[in-house]
């Protein structure tokens, strides 16, 4: 059975507990900016004019991965990647982003919602150098929402278990995958350039 109204909605899901909508914050308190500061990797949604969503990983050493310029003002770097800049586009259209913030060992997440505007001013880029090498561009996101996100998704999912790590051997590597989708494709070649892009290219 679909379920195409909000009516239908609530008549499967009960109503949430008063403190969902509590906790909602309009800025980034001590709590949310401690657990940026801890994180090393976040996802960013975004959407096309038409609506259509993308999710995008970013990932950086704890610290770097973005910058706190204020209760609603939080920075995040661009780093070289594969240049389709798909986020980058959907912002263009649509400036709204949606972020969840991960940290290695913990349960919680952080959700943070905002309007991303896309910046080259050397003054934003700064902060978030590594290694003396700046961010292509930053984001600067007025957050518009921020709250702690309960546990019971990654406690679900055993997502910091040593137990519950996949062996590598299980899933086909990058170049594997690329091979079957992409005719003439060579897996071996991909590898080799994906290495080297990774130990020359990160910043």
């Amino acid at each position: 059975m679909g379920i195409d109204t909000m009516a239908e909605l609530r008549a499967v899901y009960r109503p949430p507990a008063s403190r969902a909508s509590l906790k909602v914050l309009d800025r980034l308190d001590m709590h949310c900016r401690n657990f940026i500061a801890l994180s090393p990797f976040y996802v960013i949604s975004s959407a096309r004019a038409d609506g259509r969503a993308d999710a995008s990983p970013r990932g950086d050493p704890p610290g770097s991965l973005a910058c706190v310029l204020d209760d609603k003002t939080l920075l995040l770097p661009d780093r070289p990647g594969n240049r389709q800049v798909d986020t980058l586009m959907n912002l263009v259209e649509r400036p709204h982003v949606g972020l969840v913030f991960f940290v290695p060992g913990l349960t919680e997440t952080l959700r943070v919602n905002g309007r991303a505007e896309i910046s080259t001013d050397a003054g934003l880029l700064q902060p978030l150098a590594i290694n003396g090498k700046l961010p292509i561009s930053v984001l600067k996101v007025t957050v518009e929402e921020a709250f702690l996100h309960c546990a019971k998704a990654l406690v679900r999912a055993r997502l910091w278990e040593p137990a519950a790590q996949v062996e590598r051997a299980r899933y086909p590597t990058y170049g594997q995958v690329l091979a079957d989708q992409i005719a003439g494709a060579d897996a071996v070649e991909i590898d080799a350039g994906e290495a080297e892009s990774a130990r020359t290219e990160l910043y």
